[in-house]
């Protein structure tokens, strides 16, 4: 007699099924895999513990970045090869005339600053004039409406920490938001979720100049209707929260609008940086920032101060 191994009621041919499965379905091991997913970026965003990660990232996709922006140096090394003698000339000669006019200002900047010096020490007052600087140069901008972010060229091997100010040859630009070993990235004034102290630097009124979303635009917040507050008022940093140094230039009032039935006035305020230009921008670092900031980790970088 012959024996068949195949089920009682199978038909030749048909393949054996088994009893169990082999393993979760597709769509469970998708839902497992969300839930981690969010669980790491619940555990990271409360206690940051993949920065490390993202580090290292950095490092990495530093060659790729480098990459994408060679074409863009390379097609302004042959734009600046190839322009006309005469063009060069007239640069070279409206460059010079800057630079004159620049240097007479140093000179009396330079002079008004020695007299402050003098009047404190009559007083009895400590007094360090000046910040160190660092010159950077903006690799990439993401202008979100909701995230103003840029990249710029310099990271940790050169000093830099979060929160350190960043400034142009106008005003306050920003502050560093996320440092890299050779990049880092920039929030600057007008994103929405950055707030700045400042006061009217013509009576020394405080407020707080928040992000619109906006590069030519900021609000003042909760100022009230009977504030002394004027169109074209300067509003300088106030210092207070230790993080931007107290004098730099924020913006000035572009329009405030008192409505006798809100309790606060709207102020907008135009940012005296150049934030839709911006090529080059200033690192500013005071001494203990870097304790302050970093936890007195980092390393002391060289950096060029003003007027050297």
């Amino acid at each position: 007699m012959a024996l068949s191994f195949g089920a009682i009621g199978q038909t030749p041919g048909e393949a054996i099924k088994p009893l169990f499965a082999r393993g979760p379905s597709v769509t469970a091991r998708l839902v497992l895999l969300a839930l981690v997913s969010l669980a790491l970026m619940v555990v990271d965003h409360r206690h940051n513990v993949l920065q490390p990660a993202r580090y290292a990232l950095s490092a990495v996709v530093y060659p790729v970045q480098m990459a994408a922006d060679l074409p863009s140096q390379l097609g302004q090394f042959i734009s600046r090869e190839f322009r006309g003698r005469r063009e060069l000339l007239a640069e070279i000669e409206r460059l010079r005339d800057q630079n004159m006019f620049n240097q007479a200002r140093l000179l009396k900047l330079d002079a008004l600053e020695e007299e402050n010096i003098r009047l404190r020490e009559l007083l009895d007052s400590a007094y360090e004039v000046g910040e160190a600087v660092l010159i950077a140069e903006l690799m990439r901008v993401d202008l979100d409406p909701t995230t103003h972010l840029v990249r710029i060229d310099k990271g940790a091997t050169d000093g830099l920490y979060a929160g350190q100010p960043v400034l142009d040859a106008g005003g306050i630009v920003g502050q560093v938001n996320e440092v890299g070993p050779f990049t880092a990235t920039v929030r600057l004034i007008s994103d929405p979720s950055h707030a700045i102290p400042v006061q009217v630097n013509r009576n020394g009124v405080r407020a707080v100049a928040v992000g619109t979303g906006d590069l030519s635009s900021l609000t003042l917040k909760n100022l009230p209707n009977n504030t002394d507050i004027r169109h074209g008022d300067l509003l300088v940093t106030s210092g207070l929260g230790g993080r931007f140094p107290p004098g730099y230039p924020v913006g000035r009032v572009a329009r405030v609008n008192t409505d006798p039935g809100e309790a606060f006035a709207r102020v907008d305020v135009r940012p005296a940086a150049a934030l839709n230009r911006l090529q080059e921008v200033l690192l500013v670092r005071r001494d203990g920032d870097v304790q302050r900031f970093a936890g007195g980790d980092a390393a002391e970088p060289e950096v060029e101060a003003p007027g050297s």
